[in-house]
């Protein structure tokens, strides 16, 4: 692939102080850029319950919504990294900036009566996948000798954007103030993000500077990451459809990407890398899933108020992230990813049984331990893997994202529907003959749900039974969780040991030529 630039692309090969200063502009430009994107998606997922009730949305039609809001994220994501060092990072930055403006507007023109409110969430899915696409190779490029302290700089700018998001929310929750006068203050954010960005010079990649090739970058990546990849954007697609999955057409097309990328890169992949690939659903669940069920998961121990320990640990990554130089020197990528994945067990296996005030206590130890796993594993793709350049570094996210919103997440929920009416068929079947509904079917199967109304018409007393029955199974969710980060233990622990074995962890040099 021919190293030549963009008429938005410098050369990173410069040592004066200037070309210092216009690294750190682009930088903090990419770091709002990903502040506004979770921002966004912050603001999004928390009003789409009023939405819901505004336009009488069923379940289904809320989890269609919700499931456009994923899959095109890693679809954009892997098809700008195939791209992206052909039409240069600055077209990539200003097509997420339409995008988000666009998918901002659709949303504000929603109807019950026109289809905009599903076709902004796509719009919004691609703006974000498209930011990952651009701000992760160009940190990496920027900062080629220091890419862990920095990409864990980059990617505190999500758990800040998601503080401020909440907090937003929060604060505007108890105003008479409709959703789209409170969604519409998303465009604040996306605004300074544009004006930040628009005047940047972007550096040509590092693997396009070094001449590697094309075929390279895809071998890097490999036939294994395109069947991972490709199985679980179709499951994802299924998902949004409500369509119960053709397994056989699943695999079939995966098999087919994968046949075909093996053919053309002659590799099923590296070994290492895969096994960060295998990582990568169970690290998103950690983090993700957990985040995006924890308000739920803490309501009957702090009621509305359990939103503000997602505030907290966000906070605490925030502030871990921008410092995370000294700890990355300090014990090596590996070994920060060894340590957080046994300290978000342990947090995990403590937010099970902890009560009242305790849990925030138990949950800054469970912030410790996530902080650092997402970015740091970017760090880590990043000088491994040079050669993959931008579809290496942007795929494990999206193989992440896919993993956690098809597998992961539901698998949180679907642990608790199953304990939740076994208990009450067995303890309290009076009780349960009233609320049961016809079981839910997904891709993962059928399993039994709930009839949410029936519950709120329950006398006091046997809803209380019913609530309280729901709240320890919420709780049992973390300790169930907590396998998730144990693997990952298992799978870091290997690699630690492998390059104990070579004398210690080394990133590689995209110009010395091989691995």
């Amino acid at each position: 692939m021919s190293s030549t630039s963009n008429q938005y692309d410098t050369p990173r090969s410069q040592s004066n102080g200037g070309a210092e200063g216009s690294n750190k502009s682009l930088f903090w430009a990419c770091f709002i850029a990903l502040v506004a994107t979770s921002f966004v998606f912050g603001v999004r997922s928390t009003l789409i319950g009023d939405i819901a009730k505004e336009f009488e949305l069923g379940e289904a039609a809320k989890g269609r919504i919700l499931g456009v809001g994923l899959w095109p994220f890693a679809l954009s994501i892997v098809f700008f990294s195939l791209i992206i060092d052909r039409i240069g990072y600055k077209v990539a930055a200003l097509f997420a900036i339409v995008c988000h403006f666009l998918s901002i507007v659709m949303t504000l023109l929603a109807k019950p009566d026109n289809d905009l409110l599903y076709w902004g969430t796509f719009t919004v899915a691609i703006a974000n996948g498209t930011v990952e696409a651009f701000i992760n190779p160009v940190v990496a490029t920027l900062f080629s000798k220091e890419k862990s302290k920095w990409l864990n700089i980059l990617h505190a700018g999500w758990p800040l954007g998601i503080a401020a998001g909440s907090i937003f929310t929060l604060l505007l929750g108890n105003l008479d103030l409709s959703w789209q006068v409170k969604f519409g203050m998303c465009l604040i954010p996306v605004v300074i993000y544009t004006v930040l960005i628009l005047p940047r010079q972007f550096p040509v990649n590092e693997r396009v500077a070094a001449g590697v090739s094309y075929r390279e970058m895809l071998g890097e990546f490999g036939a294994f990451g395109f069947f991972m990849f490709t199985s679980l954007l179709v499951m994802a697609i299924y998902q949004s459809t409500g369509v119960a999955a053709n397994w056989g057409l699943v695999f079939g097309i995966a098999a087919a990407v994968a046949i075909v990328a093996g053919a053309y890169t002659r590799t099923a992949g590296r070994p290492m890398f895969i096994v960060i690939l295998l990582t990568m659903p169970f690290l998103a669940t950690t983090e993700l899933g957990t985040d995006t069920w924890m308000p739920s998961l803490l309501e009957g121990e702090f009621g509305k108020a359990s939103a503000w320990i997602l505030v907290y640990t966000s906070i605490i990554m925030t502030y871990l992230r921008m410092n995370a130089g000294p700890v990355v020197h300090r014990f090596s990528p590996i070994g920060v990813l060894v340590l957080s994945a046994a300290v978000a067990i342990l947090g995990l296996l403590l937010l099970w049984g902890a009560h009242g005030w305790a849990i925030v206590a138990v949950a800054t130890l469970y912030a410790l331990g996530k902080t650092f796993l997402w970015s740091t594993t970017l760090g880590v793709v990043s000088e491994q893997f040079p050669r993959g350049g931008a579809l290496s570094l942007n795929g494990v996210s999206a193989i992440g994202v896919l993993g956690m919103g098809v597998v992961g997440a539901p698998l949180m929920g679907i642990w608790q529907d199953i304990d939740i009416d076994k208990t009450l068929r067995d303890k309290h079947p009076a009780i349960y003959q009233t609320v049961k509904s016809p079981d839910e079917t997904n891709i993962l199967g059928s399993f039994p749900s709930l009839n949410g109304n029936a519950v709120k018409a329950l006398p006091e007393d046997q809803r209380k039974t019913v609530t309280a029955v729901q709240d320890d199974y919420k709780k049992l969710t973390f300790a169930r969780t907590a396998m998730l980060p144990a693997f990952m233990l298992v799978c870091y622990i290997g690699l630690w040991l492998y390059f104990r074995g070579r004398g210690g962890y080394k990133p590689v040099e995209i110009g010395a030529g091989g691995h």
